[in-house]
């Protein structure tokens, strides 16, 4: 009983190192176009060679000339020119290493309200959008809570709008999905409203999900002595552009660009 125990703990744990390493492989660097590399053959100096992929995810090998190693991992390149060597009749038991020197490839362009808004590399594969975020900065207090990606998939052109606050949902892992090179990120503004007349904050402030007039009234401060409830109107741009002025009830909700205007009491 004891030694199946034993085994049955070494199969559990066996099982834990091999789902814990192929973890670890979807998270290798994947070269790209613009990233520099040192190739090294052990014992064989005159195939040191530092050289950049190129846009079309190549480098250029003595011996062997043109090798495509866009979209590989560091250890997959490896073993693609340790093949090539071997197979051509150039080096009998080749042990290839593949030094990232620079990484310009695979970059990611993070813009709009940010805190860190620039181009940042995909060091690891697998790289998702709230990686991305979080290497910006995250949003600023400005920003919006959706965040538009715009790039290339199986070289068609590819846009998609994100709400980041389901992402840290139970089902919102699906949402999160992995960025590629040269994919663009961009946060807008977040919508605002408008208040102003008989309240105590005028101004514009940000927009929060499902927000009411009686909400947007706190907002500002709440109504002065000199104003009412009876004489609200709320100003919004319709379909066709035209501004309609319209007496809310408390609980309607508010939408991007809404003017509320809490008029003097006339008695």
């Amino acid at each position: 009983m004891t030694k199946f125990i034993r085994q049955l703990v070494a199969l559990c744990f066996g099982l834990m190192m091999l789902v814990g390493a192929q973890a670890a492989d979807t998270r290798e660097y994947v070269l790209g176009a613009g990233d520099i590399v040192r190739v090294t053959v052990f014992q064989n100096p005159d195939l040191t060679v530092e050289t950049r992929v190129t846009e079309t995810g190549a480098i250029t090998y003595p011996l062997i000339g043109s090798v495509a190693v866009g979209g590989l991992t560091l250890p997959a390149a490896e073993k693609l020119i340790a093949d090539r060597l071997r197979d051509g009749g150039f080096v009998l038991k080749p042990q290839v290493n593949v030094l990232l020197l620079q990484i310009r490839g695979n970059q990611v362009s993070v813009l709009g309200q940010v805190n860190r808004p620039g181009r940042y590399p995909i060091e690891i594969a697998n790289t998702r959008v709230s990686d991305m975020l979080a290497t910006a900065g995250g949003a600023t207090i400005n920003g919006a809570d959706m965040v538009t990606l715009v790039g290339t998939r199986n070289g068609q052109p590819f846009r998609t709008e994100i709400d980041i606050p389901s992402l840290f949902q139970p089902d919102g892992i699906a949402a999160d999905i992995p960025v590629q090179g040269g994919d663009v990120l961009y946060i807008h503004r977040a919508p605002v409203f408008y208040i102003y007349g008989e309240v105590n904050r005028p101004g514009s402030y940000r927009l929060e999900r499902g927000m009411t007039v009686m909400q947007a009234l706190a907002q500002g401060g709440g109504i002065t002595l000199r104003g009412t409830e009876k004489r609200i109107r709320l100003h919004r741009r319709n379909a066709a552009g035209t501004v309609e002025a319209i007496e809310p009830d408390m609980a309607q909700p508010l939408q991007t660009e809404d003017v509320v205007y809490v008029r003097e009491s006339l008695f």
